[in-house]
């Protein structure tokens, strides 16, 4: 590997340093306001003539609909409406419930979304005037069920509004209407066979759901149609609304739909991360299959990476392991006990209606056919009516309609398809990892296709407009698990933000070019990178007992110090346990082309493969790890120096997988080892410490608990309020 010293220009050092996130991308800029445009635009002559100052100024709809067709489409125009007052001093002022203009009613959204977008307080406006929120917030329903007139760009406004509605449940005026769109009477949207396996789960569900037939026998039909449309609300958005859209999405098609989609996703999220809003959503959501059929639409297969992203979360909150009617948490015997009964179903409606056909399936044990690929290959022998069939029994599907109707049953069978009825066999019955061995497994260093994934590492750039597949810290969480594991992503991607633009920073200084002979160039240097003289991997031990990564993996880099004494010291004092990252780079310039450090990154010095490291220590010249101590350290010889680091073992297997399915061997290709300053540098530490609190069993008193997930008075934990005894 060719290496040049040379003294990068202070121009370059300059746009490193002020580059060192993500480039900025073509046509967007920091949305900021100056006083000259405040004073300067249309907005606030308008606002100065209509509804600036404290005296009261006559309505005008036209000023509404030119301001909704003519600025509100920019975000800096929407800035200096918000900045004038607009929603509370003429928008929410003049509004009339069931009356009022469509761009009326979008404007007051549009309005509060630039408030939560800027996190500023959003509902004071409606806590002051209270009286037209229940009429405006059955007119936003409405829209978003029938929207016929409405483009898809501004369907996804009035979700985000609803999104904004559903994450402040503190808020009482908003709390009381919004908990009927999700109460236990959306159950009666349910097919009739999970219902009565519902009942005969919890039988007292069923006298609740009686009491709710009597209490709608006593109201008015107006109320009585306003109940029904509250309690089909959801129900109606994802089967009229959300899947129309979704099976409508082509390759072609604009990014519009696939935006709706992906607001609709994250919406569904943050109800089934609440445990108020899950209680009885959940079940309705597994009834509706919402999982199984994202999976198998277009979007998914070839489209948004974003939207794959939000249904992975999705999937994760529908089988949360907690109990969604008590919100207690279940253990791992617990899920494995449900896990089992839905088997033993699946074998007995086997063995009674197919048992000819599935005999073999319904007498094997468990641990034999509940993986993907045995389900598969027991059950697809089956033809489309058997299948159906099957899962009709098992209250999965509705009954077929007559096939004298030929419109309904054609319909029927080209929804309850042969692939689907599998797909949704497997998604049921397969077999899960726990929570805990999903994070046990799961790599603590990020990876290049983290550290430059926009969707969960956003750049200096972003505009808070967009759709981001990260968990949200609520006012409330799940349960000690969720909250821990909120905590975990949040700062793990927090520290791969950090990480981006020391590695940005670094590669940039080193001025990566490819030589003649098809080789990596450095024509530059940087104090916190080296190229690689060599790399081994010395030790793969083997996994322990339950686990399926290797126990340890160890490995040797070389580099070749031939830099000043003080930066040579700094490399020789990494410590034991120091994070440190490889870095295969392959550029395409050659030395005759400049950077451009406004532009993408990645492309420019062809950035492959980003891995972790952890140092273990120096080698002397035996080979042998200096350990740290009193003792004074050996005096090495030569410019070559060797670290012995450990590699993270769940990552290396997957590597590993990987190149054994045809793949290239990473650890056979790094040519730049990164350090970073030791006091920002202690991510990993913290993720082992928080992964090893979900992986025990912690003893936290109830009113600590309480708090912490939200469901407790913050004022009980002072110490006031504590009993003392003296002894």
């Amino acid at each position: 590997m060719a290496s040049v010293q040379g003294e990068p220009p202070a121009k370059a050092l300059k746009h490193g340093v002020q580059n060192k996130g993500a480039a900025k991308p073509k046509g967007r800029s920091i949305n900021t306001l100056t006083v000259e445009q405040l004073e300067s635009d249309v907005i606030s002559q308008l606002a100065a003539e209509n509804w600036s100052g404290s005296t009261a100024k006559s309505f005008s709809s036209e000023i509404v609909e030119n301001i909704y067709t003519n600025e509100l489409g920019a975000v800096k125009k929407v800035m200096m409406l918000e900045v004038s007052q607009y929603l509370e001093k003429y928008l929410w002022k003049f509004y009339v419930p069931h009356k009022s203009s469509l761009s009326h009613v979008i404007s007051i959204m549009i309005m509060v979304n630039e408030k939560f977008r800027e996190r500023v307080p959003a509902w004071e406006a409606f806590k002051n005037s209270p009286d037209n929120f229940p009429g405006f917030f059955e007119d936003v329903t409405r829209l978003i069920i029938s929207p016929d007139s409405l483009s898809y760009k501004s369907q996804t406004v009035v979700l985000v509004f609803l999104i904004h509605i559903f994450n402040s449940l503190e808020v009482d005026l908003i709390r009381q209407h919004a908990q009927k769109l999700v109460s236990l009477s959306i159950w009666t949207n349910l097919k009739p066979g999970r219902l009565s396996e519902l009942y005969k789960e919890t039988p007292k569900m069923k006298k609740f759901m009686s009491a709710i037939k009597k209490q709608d026998g006593r109201l008015s039909k107006e109320e009585l149609q306003k109940a029904v449309f509250e309690r089909q609300f959801l129900y109606r958005l994802i089967t009229e609304r959300f899947y129309p859209t979704l099976h409508s999405i082509t390759e072609k098609d604009s990014t519009d739909k696939t935006h709706y989609c992906e607001r609709v996703l994250e919406l569904l999220i943050d109800l089934q991360a609440q445990l108020p809003t899950r209680r009885f959503l959940n079940t309705l959501l597994d009834d509706l299959h919402v999982v199984v059929t994202c999976k198998r639409s277009l979007v998914f297969q070839k489209g948004s990476k974003l939207f794959s992203q939000l249904l992975d979360m999705l999937e994760f909150y529908v089988g949360f392991e907690i109990n969604d009617l008590t919100g207690e948490p279940m253990t791992d015997k617990e899920m494995t006990d449900i896990h089992y009964r839905r088997i033993r179903a699946l074998q007995k409606a086997a063995f009674c209606n197919f048992g000819e056909e599935l005999r073999r399936f319904a007498l094997s044990n468990v641990a034999s056919i509940d993986s993907d690929g045995s389900l598969y290959k027991y059950l697809s022998p089956l033809d489309d009516k058997q299948l159906s069939a099957l899962a009709v029994k098992l209250s999965l599907i509705p009954e077929p309609p007559s096939e004298a109707d030929e419109v309904e049953f054609g319909s029927y069978t080209k929804t309850y398809n042969k692939e689907f009825l599998l797909d949704l066999m497997v998604f049921r019955y397969e077999r899960r990892l726990s929570q805990i061995e999903a994070i046990n497994e799961m790599p603590l260093y990020p990876t290049e296709a983290i550290v430059w994934d926009e969707n969960i590492v956003p750049g200096d750039y972003y505009s808070g407009q967009g759709c981001l597949a990260l968990p949200k810290l609520n006012l409330q969480f799940l349960t000690l698990h969720d909250y821990l594991l909120r905590n975990f992503h949040l700062f793990r991607l927090e520290s791969t933000y950090e990480i981006r633009q020391d590695i940005e920073d670094a590669v940039y200084r080193m001025k990566p070019w490819i030589s003649e002979s098809d080789t990596t160039l450095f024509g530059g240097w940087a104090r916190m990178a080296q190229p690689i003289e060599g790399f081994n991997v010395v030790e793969v031990a083997k996994p322990k007992l339950g686990e399926n990564h290797p126990a340890r993996v160890r490995a040797d880099v070389s580099i070749l110090l031939n830099t000043r004494g003080n930066i040579r010291n700094e490399w020789e004092s990494l410590r034991k346990h120091d994070v440190a990252f490889l870095i295969t780079v392959r550029p395409n310039n050659t030395t005759s082309v400049r950077y451009n450090f406004k532009g993408d990154f990645i492309p420019q010095v062809g950035l492959l493969y980003v891995r972790g490291c952890e140092i273990e220590g120096m080698l002397d010249a035996d080979g042998r790890v200096i350990e740290e101590g009193p003792e004074p350290r050996p005096q090495l010889r030569g410019n070559v120096r060797t670290f012995r680091v450990w590699l993270d073992p769940n990552q290396y297997k997957r590597d590993m997988t990987s190149h054994e399915g045809g793949q290239e061997d990473v650890y056979g290709t790094f040519n730049i080892i990164m350090r970073r300053k030791p006091k920002e540098n202690n991510f990993k530490a913290v993720l082992e410490t928080i992964r090893d609190l979900m992986n025990t069993e912690c003893v936290v008193p109830d009113w600590l608990q309480d708090i912490l997930l939200g469901y407790g008075d913050p004022g009980s934990a002072h110490y006031s309020t504590c009993v003392t005894y003296s002894c």
